[in-house]
C-alpha cells in the first residue's frame, strides 16, 4: 500500500461557549497517492475539524497523524502546508488585489521558484483547469465562482503539492462548474498520481471518489471501496 498519510487512533476536542464538543473521536484511517477520497457527514460531524488535523492546521488531543511516516507534531507545519498538503477551500481564499496569474505565482515565490520558469508553470497549470489567457490579468471579482476555484486549485497544482485537501470545493457552485471542479480533481489523484480528500456533503460527487468515508457526531466510518 503507497500509504502517504496515516491516522492513527485520533481524537480531538474544543471548547465552545457552552461544552466541550468531542469533534473527532479515534479515528482510524489511511490514504494513498493516486486515489480521490471523500469524506462526507452533516454539519456539524467533525469532518472539517478532521481536515484541519490533516491539514496540520490544528494537532490530535491522542493519537498521531503520519505523513510519510513523521508525526504531524514533530514536523515543520507550516513548510508542510507550504511543501506537501495544500488546502482548497470553498471560499476559494484568493488574494482579490492580486491578478489570477499573480495568485498562482503567490505559492511558487514562497517555495522560491521565480522568473520564467514559475510564470511558464503558473501559466500551464492555469491551462490545465480551463482558464484562457486572457483572463490571466484579471482579478478574482473579475471572475465567476467556478472560474475562481479552478484559479485556486491551479495554484495547489502549481505549488507542487501532492496531498489535496479541499473543504467543500463545489460548495459555491452551480451543477455545471462542479461537475468541472470534480472532473479536475479526480485527474489529479488518477493522472498525476496526487492524494486528494475532498469533504463534502454532496453524496453524489462522493459516490465519485475511490473511497469514501462517513462521520457522524465525530465518528469515522469507511464506506465501500468505488472502484472506476
Amino acid at each position: 500500500m503507497n500509504s502517504i498519510l496515516q491516522v492513527e487512533n485520533v481524537s480531538f476536542s474544543y471548547q465552545n461557549k457552552y461544552q466541550t464538543v468531542h469533534a473527532v473521536k479515534k479515528a482510524d484511517c489511511s490514504f494513498e497517492q493516486g486515489k480521490a477520497y471523500a469524506i462526507v457527514g452533516k454539519s456539524g460531524s467533525g469532518k472539517t475539524t478532521l481536515l484541519s488535523l490533516l491539514a496540520g492546521l490544528e494537532l490530535p488531543w491522542d493519537g498521531r497523524i503520519l505523513f510519510r511516516g513523521q508525526d504531524t507534531r514533530k514536523i515543520d507545519r507550516d513548510a508542510y502546508r507550504r511543501d506537501n498538503a495544500a488546502v482548497i477551500y470553498q471560499n476559494y481564499n484568493l488574494f482579490p488585489l492580486l491578478t489570477v496569474i499573480e495568485n498562482v505565482l503567490y505559492s511558487m515565490n514562497l517555495k522560491g521558484v521565480r522568473g520564467p520558469e514559475a510564470r511558464e508553470r503558473a501559466e500551464k497549470e492555469l491551462l490545465a483547469v480551463g482558464i484562457a489567457k486572457d483572463q490571466f490579468r484579471r482579478y478574482p471579482p473579475q471572475l465567476s465562482g467556478g472560474e475562481q476555484q479552478r484559479v485556486a486549485i491551479a495554484r495547489a497544482l502549481a505549488a507542487g503539492n501532492e496531498l489535496i485537501l479541499a473543504d467543500e470545493p463545489t460548495g459555491n457552485l452551480d451543477e455545471g462548474n462542479s461537475a468541472q471542479v470534480v472532473d479536475i480533481l479526480l485527474r489529479l489523484a488518477h493522472e498525476d498520481g496526487r492524494c486528494v480528500i475532498i469533504i463534502t456533503h454532496d453524496l453524489e460527487i462522493a459516490a465519485q471518489m475511490d473511497q469514501v468515508y462517513l462521520m457522524q457526531d465525530g465518528v469515522l466510518e469507511e464506506e465501500e471501496s468505488h472502484e472506476h
